[in-house]
């Protein structure tokens, strides 16, 4: 114990112990950062392997969709030999299927099948009605006149029908689209990638309005299954076919074309959709007033003629049976 009190007070031991010291602080230093691991490289592996797993999911459901699937049946064979796409070509039909969301080529085949078809069946229910059930005294010119209504009304029936559908599920997604833009805000500025956050929008959003939730679900597997995303966006506008979607789809493309932040852009067009959400209600309650002008006097104003002048009425035909009797 001596001597090591001894070897403490002598000022060469330490020296060498403070520089044993240094010299093993320095060795930790070095070897500290080959100890811990890169975490940035680990990082970048699981955000690669969560992508990779995210467009392996995607792909199967887009092909559980069946859009590559080929139309079978009667219907399509009718259609296919009759060659109807061709005789009866329309080049805006099918956006407008994808617009009403009936996709792949059996309703194709459905809507070409039913546009020839469906003409003959109005003449024939026209014929029937007019010749046998009840004329209603027309000439045989208006007779004739009317067959032709009816194939006409059986030619555009299916536009018609699917043009309502597309109108119908185009509200729905518009109600609903600035509502998914500040959830795809929040996620976005959480740190999601636009996948995850189209995905995530796409499974929450299902309550308010499933037909936006399908589209952004059709959009986040296009995203990870086209080459190019700008074509995942044009087609999410092509198929919603709404100006406030197809300006919401530009700005993500401009937005990584020209590195600037998505969460701004996102922003902003959530706020110009619901500015033009409420335009649109508001345009719709100044309509109010003329469309109720016609039941008003149809309903009302009989009701209220009645009630103001009836009293009057019934007292001068009391006073004429009093005079008469």
């Amino acid at each position: 114990m001596g001597e090591f009190a001894r070897s403490l007070s002598d000022p060469a031991s330490l020296l060498s112990m403070a520089v044993a010291v240094a010299m093993f602080m320095t060795v930790i230093g070095v070897m500290l950062p080959t100890l811990k691991g890169d975490k940035l490289e680990t990082r970048l592996k699981q955000v690669s392997s969560q992508r990779e797993k995210l467009r392996r999911a995607n792909r199967a459901s887009l092909e559980n969709r069946g859009l590559k699937r080929e139309a079978k049946g009667t219907i399509s064979d009718i259609t296919n030999k009759l060659d109807l796409q061709k005789m009866l070509e329309d080049p805006n039909i099918a956006a407008k299927l994808e617009q009403a969301g009936l996709r792949g080529p059996r309703p194709l085949t459905v809507f070409y099948f039913c546009r020839f078809f469906l003409p003959f069946v109005g003449a024939l229910s026209a014929f029937i009605y007019i010749f046998f059930v009840n004329d209603h005294g027309l000439s045989t010119a208006m007779k004739y006149g009317s067959i032709i209504f009816g194939a006409a009304i059986g030619f555009y029936a299916p536009n018609l029908y699917v043009g309502n559908i597309a109108q119908k599920r185009q509200q729905s997604i518009m109600r609903a689209f600035p509502d998914a833009l500040d959830m795809m805000l929040i996620c976005v500025e959480s740190g999601m990638s636009i996948e995850m956050a189209f995905a995530k929008v796409g499974a929450e959003i299902g309550t308010a309005s499933a037909e936006l939730a399908e589209e952004l679900q059709l959009t986040t597997a296009e995203l990870s299954y086209l080459q190019e995303r700008r074509q995942a966006y044009e087609n999410l506008a092509r198929r919603t076919g709404h100006e406030g979607v197809k300006a919401v789809t530009m700005a993500l493309t401009q937005a990584e074309r020209y590195g600037t932040p998505l969460g701004d852009a996102l922003r902003v067009m959530s706020k110009e959709n619901r500015e033009m959400r409420m335009s649109a209600a508001e345009k719709k309650a100044a309509a109010l007033p003329a469309q109720l002008t016609v039941p008003m006097i149809l309903f009302f104003l009989p009701v209220l003629f009645l009630v103001v002048l009836g009293p009057a009425v019934i007292k001068v035909m009391r006073q004429q049976a009093e005079n008469g009797g």
